[in-house]
């Protein structure tokens, strides 16, 4: 049976008011129309539903059993109104972002605190897995929004917005590597020791990508999973690190740690945010992208 769903509202109105006319001042609808729709209802479901007495109208057996089911459908769609506008006002809400540990520090947490002063009721959700899963886990609807190093080829399926630039250096310690000697030709890295990222990375892609293509060779004498970590064994001594320079230049003041310069230099690395193509965000999602944009700007 299709019932207009209107034809329902009027009778739930008519019945919770108990008054013909208070019901039709409380839709903004003429008394002649409440009377007409309600005796549309009646008909299309085979049955009186109120009766009516001098005082209003008072529903039948029938109507109560009908009431009692549109009540249930009714508060479900208040309930999912009043959701939507306070997801409208950000009173509520989730945001699932993934990214790294390091550029969440350098780059977005001045954002999420931000944020999170003016929408303190919507809930943030970080993910920290590898770049090349998380992008995975965004064309799958499990995170909104992926912060991440721009890939040589970035998947098809994917939007990608350039953020800003970070900078690919090798960092070295007094204790492996004398302070003259700060410059590396990239033909002879493997004069050294080399420590890399464990895949997968995209710095070591990346990295890697660049070698391949210049014609250079190179060993690795050891991988590590955790930035911090190749930066304390590049500390002890160990060899030479890949890492990013604007992710280790704040921590490597207090420590014995030396940038160091390739010849040629490396070349820069864009990173950026990457959504889904096509796809329609939250308000809180939409808002704190605006917010990111913002910072880009300045």
């Amino acid at each position: 049976m299709d019932i207009n769903f209107e034809l329902y509202k009027v009778f739930y109105e008519v019945a919770n008011e108990g008054n013909i006319t208070k019901a039709a001042n409380k839709l903004m609808i003429s008394q002649p129309a409440v009377t007409k729709q309600i005796k549309t209802l009646e008909d299309q479901l085979g049955g009186q539903l109120f009766i009516r007495t001098k005082r209003g109208v008072i529903l039948t057996e029938n109507g109560q059993n009908i009431y009692n089911h549109i009540k249930q459908g009714m508060i479900c769609f208040e309930s999912a109104e009043l959701e939507f506008s306070n997801l409208k006002k950000l009173e509520t809400g989730t945001i699932k972002i993934g990214i790294s540990t390091t550029l969440c520090r350098i780059f977005l947490l001045p954002i999420i605190r931000k944020f999170h002063e003016e929408y303190p009721n919507v809930a943030i959700q970080l993910f920290t897995d590898p770049s090349i899963s998380m992008r995975e886990q965004l064309k799958d609807g499990k995170i909104d929004i992926l912060i991440a190093k721009e890939q040589s080829k970035e998947d098809n399926n994917l939007d990608y917005e350039e953020l800003g630039m970070l900078h690919p250096c090798f960092i070295s310690s007094r204790k492996y590597l004398d302070p003259k000697d700060i410059i590396i030709p990239l033909k002879s890295i493997n004069r050294y020791h080399l420590l890399l990222h464990k895949r997968p990375s995209t710095t070591r892609e990346l990295f890697e990508e660049y070698c391949k293509k210049n014609n250079i060779k190179i060993e690795t004498k050891l991988e590590i999973a955790s930035a911090s970590l190749l930066e304390d064994f590049v500390e002890i001594g160990f060899g030479i690190g890949l890492a990013t320079k604007e992710f280790v230049e704040n921590e490597m003041k207090n420590r014995d740690i030396l940038f160091l310069k390739t010849k040629p230099e490396l070349p820069p690395t864009s990173f950026g945010i990457l959504t889904l193509k096509d796809s329609i965000h939250s308000f809180a999602t939409n808002k704190l992208i605006e917010m990111i944009r913002q910072n880009k700007k300045k």
